[in-house]
């Protein structure tokens, strides 16, 4: 795992970067790796992928914080780039695997009222995916909407976009 993270921060090479995220990803399935990608600074130079201009670098690192996101600890890191991926979101062309990417992590992310807050601004966008999405991106729409809903502090922000 180190010396994937290594390899992420000494390459510039778009193919290699999507390899190192992939693996990075199927390895944070596992708890104890999510523990160690966290203690090696994994996060923060996953989370430095979602600058790079490459579409398919930025959907496998989001990949990856998706499946990291789903321990506390690493929610805690990952809560910084929030806006980040809600603007991915907004900027992804329609129904890309990339945009479907950020959703998913926007789900995992939550899942408790702690972020909820950084989500505010997207609401709009979200509420205009679920009319011009397909199915798939309206279902993942749909379960970040149930989770921001969850949370009294977000009545007026869901009620007040124009739909």
């Amino acid at each position: 795992l180190q010396k994937l993270i290594h390899l992420l921060q000494a390459t510039d090479d778009p193919l290699i970067q999507e390899q190192a995220l992939i693996t990075l990803s199927n390895s944070a399935a596992f708890s104890v790796n999510q523990d160690i990608i966290r203690n090696l600074d994994g996060l923060s130079v996953i989370g430095g992928m979602l600058s790079d201009c490459a579409p398919k670098v930025k959907e496998k690192a989001l990949n990856a914080l998706n499946n990291l996101s789903m321990n506390i600890k690493n929610q805690e890191e990952i809560q910084v780039y929030i806006t980040q991926v809600c603007r991915n979101v907004e900027s992804a062309p329609l129904n890309s695997d990339l945009q479907l990417a950020a959703l998913r992590l926007l789900t995992n992310m939550s899942v408790t009222s702690d972020y909820h807050h950084k989500m505010i601004n997207s609401i709009p966008c979200f509420f205009n995916l679920l009319s011009e999405g397909t199915e798939t991106t309206q279902i993942q729409v749909l379960k970040v909407l149930v989770n921001l809903s969850a949370n009294p502090a977000m009545t007026r922000h869901l009620l007040r976009p124009q739909v």
